[in-house]
């Protein structure tokens, strides 16, 4: 199965395609024409929701292996911001940290002792409308109004009890996080979403991973950028446990835990 989950569903810089859906066209590409496909979108939680999707698909047996693959081009929200932008209180502020990127993830049945020990989601939908984006009145693509203070606050309120739920269903304290990584917004919402947990739950992981200021917030990839990032640096190792949170506009909240198993020692090699 493939599923395709990018937020943009570019096909050229400025072409999308909704029908037919862009997972044809990607399965088409690699030779994988037997496959189910389809196309899903969460926002900046995409490649997540993608998947917990899949990850239930394969333990109930109704699939042997599936491919999540994104790729957002969305750079053109930061030139459109650039242009109009004329204060730090602009709600386009937060548009100057978006960046391109594209990633793939393959989920099997992983061995005994690894894989995804939790992984869910909640939706808070009465706040939707803190993240909005339209065509753009300043040039091609489009434009993003973030009310960037309130989404940090309720975020960082909302996120604590449901990291909380994760770790108690998974049977660890927060503590026993190796890596947690967050959605990409900023440097200055990840040290205070941080903060609040180690507030409210009284442990905070051993690293917090933050690699906006070279990649930006790559909206539904962002997630996987960083983790690819810190396997390629060798950084993970077989044992670890990884968290990811993603948050996007609508407004998300997904929480992965999982257990890194010793091929992690073979990530990057020809095998």
């Amino acid at each position: 199965m493939l599923i395709s989950t990018s937020t943009t569903r570019s096909k050229g810089r400025y072409t999308q395609s909704f029908e037919p859906p862009l997972s044809l066209y990607v399965k088409q590409a690699i030779g994988a024409a037997q496959a189910a496909n389809f196309d899903l979108s969460n926002a900046c939680a995409g490649m997540l929701t993608g998947v917990f999707v899949l990850q239930n698909l394969v333990a109930r047996g109704e699939i042997s292996c599936g491919m999540v693959v994104s790729g957002e081009y969305i750079s053109h929200l930061s030139w459109n911001a650039a242009r109009q932008i004329r204060s730090l209180f602009s709600k386009q502020l937060a548009s100057l940290t978006l960046g391109d990127a594209g990633a793939v993830v393959i989920v099997e049945r992983a061995p005994s002792g690894a894989g995804i020990d939790v992984i869910g989601f909640t939706t808070l939908a009465g706040h939707s409308r803190l993240c909005l984006a339209f065509p753009s009145t300043a040039g091609p693509g489009a434009q993003m109004y973030t009310k960037s203070r309130t989404l940090q606050k309720v975020a960082i309120e909302d996120m604590a009890p449901l990291v909380a739920e994760a770790i108690g269903e998974a049977g660890i304290d927060l503590a026993d996080i190796d890596y947690m990584i967050p959605h990409q917004t900023s440097a200055r919402a990840i040290r205070a979403g941080t903060q609040e947990f180690v507030r409210r739950l009284g442990a905070k992981p051993k690293h917090v991973v933050v690699n906006l200021e070279e990649y930006g917030n790559t909206s539904s990839t962002t997630l996987f950028v960083a983790l690819h990032k810190y396997l390629e640096e060798q950084r993970i190792h077989s044992g670890d446990r990884v968290m990811l949170l993603a948050l996007a506009s609508g407004i998300e909240i997904g929480i992965a835990i999982f257990t890194i198993d010793s091929q992690v020692d073979r990530y990057g090699h020809a095998h």
